[in-house]
């Protein structure tokens, strides 16, 4: 038996629920370790909404390698409830892969990538 870590049983929709926790936690660290003396929920919104997750997977899609593009898919497939009014239903999707992504790097212990990930989305 081999001692890989897996997310394949967890459905793509708890994925990107974990995942958006992780992606929050790494999103306000960098939030304070930058602060510009501004309260960090002020550039909050750079991050978190769904068409800055979207436009941010976008920039780091080529990144990807085949299981998270693979992961990234599951989660934007996902039948989704109800899409916010503030976001579009491609946005969103993108964004719940994102999540999904996340989620997928935490419970494999890929911590470190995610940290790749988010920095490369986010390079200024």
């Amino acid at each position: 038996m081999d001692n890989e870590k897996s997310s394949t049983g967890i459905s793509a929709a708890n994925l990107a629920y974990l995942g958006d926790a992780v992606y929050e936690l790494i999103a306000r660290e960098r939030l304070i370790s930058s602060s510009d003396g501004a309260h960090p929920s002020t550039h909050a919104t750079k991050f978190v909404t769904a068409q800055a997750q979207s436009a941010a997977l976008g920039r780091i899609e080529e990144m990807l390698t085949e299981e998270e593009a693979d992961v990234y898919r599951r989660g934007r497939n996902c039948v989704h409830g109800n899409v916010p009014k503030s976001a579009s239903a491609v946005d969103y999707r993108r964004a719940t892969g994102f999540e999904a992504l996340m989620g997928h790097l935490w419970l494999v212990g890929r911590f470190d990538r995610a940290l790749e990930l988010f920095d490369a989305a986010f390079r200024e």
